[in-house]
């Protein structure tokens, strides 16, 4: 909904607004905000709200740090979760600097870099993300533990689904707030949930995931449990997935719909597919940014880790699901909810523009399951692998200069640096399964 000033302010006093949330994200994709109160409103409208932006991860030196929230209208909303009084809202904001210019270090103002690229070609990106999360009981400190008492499956109903309470609560309280929820449902494994709601451009779809990865949180502690979008919290049972559904329109046709092709899928379709799958193994850093992804990127677990495309199956890393028109889309089928939506979307969407620029062709469809194949089969058939572990992953990245430019020279410097720390860290650590192994034995 398209919200002016005085709209803003008039809805800020019919709602009894006490404070306002001015939210950003930062590049390693953690929300903050800067609260204000309703009295400062008129002064955060018109920009003018500061905060330290030397205290924020990958954003500036000390020397430099003043930075101004510019809030997006549109994103006015109220928390239905309601304080002892009056009630709280929420505004998303880009980050600028003090003279005026946006951020090179803002994810959000660099996916409408790329969205604006897009727009030069005459396209516009839609997005449909699928978040899988895990509902957790806390211990008596209310502390996150790995325990459950739910036995469900995919698709199961209560009582077995002892989580169904909290995410009934989590899709009325994220219809409260605007969103088109079309389906819920409980996934594989134990404990794992999932909520889908209606796809959107891609600026509207990462906000709506950053509001999304919030509203579930809030809602599961109210019951009692704590939700994660660690992608891998449990060995031995499906990781959380987020497969983005993809297409591009011009004004209100799909131009990956050709109902006269092969697949009734467009040569622009094709030119897509084939750019994402040529830059898959550098963006996988971004759309699986975390050690404990590649826990997830497995063979065996149903989790996509070779690089190939399909109509019919859900083994290759894109698949396209059957419906056309309309509807015509690529399913991504690798990224995992801990990444930072803005960037992911930034780069999934360079990546299949990369393919559209330099007129690229996907190999032949992959309709056999790939999981089956032996290795042999596999190299016969040309079909790679993502990178196996966040190392591998940063090396990929390094060298693309596609996917650097989707992210910015600012931010890759930052997200390089703060990444490789975290893969050294991690391979200096001794962990359990090292100390269980070889104790006892050496």
């Amino acid at each position: 909904m398209e919200l002016g000033r005085s709209e803003v302010l008039q809805l800020a006093e019919e709602w009894d607004v006490k404070f306002v949330r001015m939210q950003f994200m930062d590049i390693m994709g953690k929300p903050k905000n800067v609260a204000i109160p309703v009295e400062q409103l008129p002064k955060a409208l018109d920009g003018e709200i500061q905060f330290d932006g030397s205290s924020i991860e990958g954003f500036v030196r000390i020397e430099e740090s003043d930075m101004n929230l510019v809030p997006d209208l549109s994103t006015f909303i109220r928390f239905p979760w309601k304080p002892k009084e009056g009630s709280v809202a929420r505004l998303i904001c880009d980050v600028y600097t003090p003279d005026g210019r946006p951020f090179t270090g803002c994810p959000r103002s660099q996916l409408k870099k790329i969205i604006a690229e897009a727009d030069e070609m005459g396209y516009s990106m839609n997005a449909g993300p699928e978040a899988e999360f895990f509902l957790f009981h806390t211990d008596e400190e209310g502390k996150p533990t790995l325990y459950t008492h739910d036995q469900a499956g995919y698709f199961d109903m209560s009582p077995s689904d002892h989580g169904e309470n909290a995410r009934r609560d989590i899709v009325l309280t994220l219809i409260d707030m605007g969103f088109e929820v079309e389906a819920s449902h409980h996934e594989v494994a134990p404990g794992q949930h999932e909520i889908d709601f209606k796809y959107d451009d891609a600026l509207s779809t990462a906000d709506k995931l950053a509001t999304f990865r919030l509203v579930v949180r809030t809602v599961a502690q109210r019951h009692g449990l704590h939700a994660t979008f660690m992608p891998k919290p449990v060995f031995g049972i499906n990781g959380s997935g987020m497969h983005t559904h993809q297409s591009l329109f011009k004004g209100e046709d799909n131009v990956f719909y050709d109902p006269d092709s092969e697949y009734q899928l467009s040569k622009l379709a094709m030119n897509y597919i084939a750019g994402t799958l040529e830059h898959a193994p550098a963006f996988t850093a971004v759309t699986n940014p975390t050690v404990n992804s590649y826990k997830r990127l497995v063979p065996g677990y149903e989790a996509p880790v070779y690089i190939a495309w399909s109509q019919h199956n859900r083994s290759p890393l894109v698949r396209i699901p059957a419906r056309r028109g309309l509807g015509t889309r690529v399913e991504l089928r690798s990224p995992d909810p801990a990444c930072n939506p803005y960037l992911a979307m930034a780069v999934m969407l360079k990546a299949g523009l990369d393919g559209i620029k330099r007129d690229l062709t996907p190999p032949e469809p992959e309709d056999r399951n790939i999981y089956a194949m032996t290795a042999a089969e596999r190299q016969e058939r040309n079909i790679s692998s993502l990178p196996s572990n966040l190392g591998e992953a940063l090396d990929a990245l390094s060298g693309d200069q596609v996917i650097l430019d989707a992210l910015g020279e600012h931010i890759w410097n930052r997200f390089m640096e703060a990444k490789a720390i975290e893969w050294e860290k991690y391979n200096m650590a001794v962990h359990p399964w090292e100390v269980e192994s070889y104790l006892a034995h050496y």
